[in-house]
């Protein structure tokens, strides 16, 4: 069975949640993007933290059965993109963050209320 992709935001949302990144966006790209349907942005404060992050997303996303197609970034822990086909995660280090401020580059894109999403 396939997930849609608002069930996959949600998984991907929850994971971040649970190890507490902070500042968590999702941006609905459908109408601005061929490359997916949402993005989610959020930050770790810490390189062990951007890693559990990612490991996170990764593990719960694998455990519902959705396909993780690529992973960058994973080396130096500063900005992770994880490809989760209709959903993009992108896990920043703090200070990375505001150095590519995604939030503007795609501010066409409306924000997704996460907020039945997290605890």
């Amino acid at each position: 069975m396939t997930l849609s992709s608002e069930e996959v935001l949600k998984i991907a949302v929850k994971a971040g949640d649970d190890k507490r990144a902070e500042d968590i966006m999702a941006l609905d790209v459908r109408t601005i993007s061929i490359l997916a349907d949402y993005f989610v942005v959020m930050h770790g404060n810490s390189e062990k933290q951007v890693e559990a992050i990612m490991n996170e997303v990764i593990d719960n996303a694998e455990t519902a059965h959705v396909e993780v197609k690529r992973v960058e970034g994973r080396d130096s822990a500063k900005w992770i993109l994880i490809d989760l086909g209709d959903v993009v995660v992108h896990v920043f280090h703090y200070s990375e963050r505001a150095f590519y401020n995604l939030e503007k580059l795609w501010s066409d894109a409306p924000l997704v209320d996460i907020s039945e999403m997290v605890s």
